[in-house]
């Protein structure tokens, strides 16, 4: 059986995310920072096929610790998709170093501590598919966000970087969403304001908000054989949004 690990797997996109490779038979690995009502319900809608891990992605030794656990376990992972991220929204001139440090070790460093950890187990197991998920600001700055977008866009170049290093045993992609139907993205954008809803989604040329099934799709694509000649590159899926 395929093992993919999914950080930030259980919450938002990353739920959505555990819920399609495990539904395309993977065991899943859907690690998670807290939220343990999450982790459970997760864990229950994946019917046997998701297993939730605790793994803060700030702490180094955590992540060499969990990760020598699914390869005793579970054995090396084919797919792993960075998922994990977090925001600490707040104007640059009253950013706080705290602020700066826990999305930039969080969005950036975890992805890479992850993928150095795992890596080389999946070159060994014969290759297969990292996906970091990155956001449309990592290309297009926004108010209130210089550690957030500063993170996204270090991870696009860390996928690049590893698409060069890992080929040709493992394919590095970056998914991009756009503004997703997730209680996060609602809470964080106040889109529970229908008028802000509207003005959100005038600037859709699609006119929806993407769903988690839409990102999950993407990944689907990512992750198997229709990308096999696909690496190194970045996914943009958000409606039209973002035309770079």
């Amino acid at each position: 059986m395929t093992t993919s690990v999914v950080s930030g797997g259980t919450r938002g996109i990353g739920r959505g995310l555990s819920l399609r490779l495990a539904a395309l038979g993977h065991q899943v690995i859907a690690l998670y920072r807290g939220d343990d009502l999450a982790a459970e319900q997760t864990e229950k809608a994946g019917e046997g096929l998701i297993t939730a891990l605790r793994c803060d992605l700030t702490r180094p030794d955590e992540i060499h610790a969990v990760c020598a656990r699914i390869a005793s376990e579970h054995g090396a992972p084919a797919v792993l998709v960075n998922n994990a991220g977090v925001n600490r929204d707040r104007p640059f001139l009253s950013m706080t170093a705290e602020d700066w440090d826990t999305v930039l070790a969080t969005n950036l460093s975890g992805p890479f501590h992850l993928s150095q950890a795992l890596a080389p187990a999946m070159v060994e197991a014969g290759g297969g598919s990292i996906v970091n998920i990155a956001s449309t600001t990592a290309i297009r700055p926004r108010n209130n966000g210089a550690n957030y977008c500063s993170s996204k866009a270090g991870l696009l170049q860390l996928t690049k970087c590893l698409a060069l290093e890992l080929a040709p045993h493992i394919r590095v992609n970056a998914l991009l969403p756009g503004f997703t139907d997730t209680d996060e993205v609602t809470d964080r954008y106040r889109l529970d304001d229908p008028e802000r809803l509207a003005t959100v989604l005038d600037a859709i040329p699609a006119r929806r908000l993407g769903t988690t099934d839409d990102m999950a799709d993407a990944l689907e694509y990512l992750v198997t054989t229709r990308s096999s000649y696909l690496t190194g590159q970045q996914l943009i899926v958000d409606g039209g949004h973002f035309m770079g």
